[in-house]
């Protein structure tokens, strides 16, 4: 599987853009976990990158979410292991985060929420976006309150403090700020 065409499946299966560049801001904080720990790029990538490709399949069936997901992902080619963190990123299925994959998937997700809402709220977006006032925004409960602060901290179990933990994902979103439209 390429990202050609795992890109060209998702636009395929999802048409709200903003699912899609949540999908691209997930991958990019994928590959830079995967770089910061030694991991293979082009696997956390995609594997970030596909997470969520079956969100508007699933609306009707939400339970179904990431099941369907993971079995799309391996008709485009990707590994069991792939395929696993696809599957267990979405808590309701009680399938055990195992792996770094898997784990790093679960923490990254909701950490693309968080500094996307802190973006937002800018009139530079992610250009003047720190660390710092990502930290401060984290502690605010009622900031960004979908976002899950327990599944972000969960960074401890791929070997990251919080703060760098952020900082890796908001540098790896600058990175694709023009794609993300912020």
């Amino acid at each position: 599987m390429t990202r050609d065409d795992a890109l060209d499946s998702i636009k395929a299966s999802v048409e709200n853009e903003n699912l899609v560049k949540h999908m691209l801001a997930t991958e990019a904080v994928m590959r830079a976990l995967a770089r910061r720990l030694g991991e293979d790029e082009e696997e956390w990538g995609l594997t970030g990158l596909l997470h969520d490709i079956d969100v508007e399949l699933t609306e009707a069936e939400p339970g179904s979410h990431s099941k369907l997901g993971a079995d799309l992902a391996r008709e485009l080619g990707a590994s069991e292991g792939m395929a696993h963190a696809i599957l267990c990123h979405n808590e309701i299925h009680g399938v055990p985060h195992e792996t770094l994959l898997d784990k790093a998937l679960f923490c990254a997700d909701p950490l693309t929420g968080l500094i996307t809402a802190a973006a937002l709220v800018r009139p530079d977006k992610l250009a003047g976006l720190t660390t710092s006032s990502l930290m401060k925004r984290f502690k605010e409960k009622r900031f960004a309150a979908g976002v899950s602060r327990e599944q972000i901290a969960l960074c401890s179990e791929i070997g990251l403090e919080l703060e760098e933990f952020i900082a890796l994902g908001l540098e790896a979103m600058k990175g694709i700020a023009g794609e993300l439209g912020l």
